[in-house]
């Protein structure tokens, strides 16, 4: 039986690509990245794939009549690879609902909140602008909507005194690296799966996210196990 196979979607620096390649390298991530897509043609994300000798396509919007057009081009991309699972990884563009359709129940992002709140960007800031006590991540399924579909997992941070949006960010990136390996392990070795109602976890519907320990493994919340 062939490895998991994953399509990488990313638009920026390519940490969260770099933490999949390095758990796949080390056995803690049975999967392999077809290919690597981007609307940024010059990002770091599209080097780190080059160097790891990984199939990349780039596509700019601008070059396109609308959304769904370059997201018809890009996408075309991605399917031709044909992932088992596609991951938004740091990929900054609003996806168009066609597309989201065409790819249902096989696509997951990594949003830098604790979801439902806060779903769009400058995540840090808003958090610190509510007064908030906790920050985190999520790993959640792609639906039209926003940052909205079910949500797998999630990793938590405390928010200390004299955070600033920069500090915030940079305290939370190891873990929400943590956070996407481990999801895309338990989707990858079947332990977890998108069905019609949302997330089952070990055969048994997920009432509640599941949360990253400190062990850097996944558990159902107390309560919901």
């Amino acid at each position: 039986m062939s490895a998991f196979s994953l399509a990488v979607l990313a638009s920026g620096r390519g940490s969260n690509l770099q933490a999949l390649l390095d758990a796949i390298a080390d056995g803690r991530l049975p999967a392999r990245i077809v290919g690597v897509f981007s609307d940024k043609p010059a990002c770091k994300a599209l080097a780190i794939a080059g160097a790891a000798g990984l199939h990349a396509v780039a596509h700019r919007p601008r070059d396109y009549a609308d959304r769904d057009a370059h997201d018809q081009a890009l996408f075309d991309a991605v399917a031709a690879v044909q992932p088992d699972l596609i991951v938004c990884a740091g990929y900054l563009r609003i996806i168009s609902e066609r597309t989201v359709r065409r790819f249902e129940s096989r696509m997951i992002n990594i949003h830098p909140s604790l979801l439902p709140r806060h779903p769009g960007l400058d995540t840090h800031a808003r958090v610190l602008a509510a007064g908030e006590t906790e920050h985190g991540a999520s790993v959640h399924a792609v639906i039209p909507a926003l940052d909205a579909g079910p949500v797998l997992a999630q990793a938590r941070i405390p928010v200390l005194a004299g955070d600033t949006p920069e500090a915030l960010a940079e305290r939370l990136l190891p873990r929400e690296h943590a956070l996407l390996v481990a999801s895309v392990a338990l989707l990858a070795t079947g332990r977890a799966r998108l069905g019609a109602a949302g997330f089952e976890f070990d055969g048994h519907p997920l009432a509640a996210p599941l949360q990253l320990g400190a062990d850097n493994h996944l558990r159902p919340e107390p309560g919901h196990a």
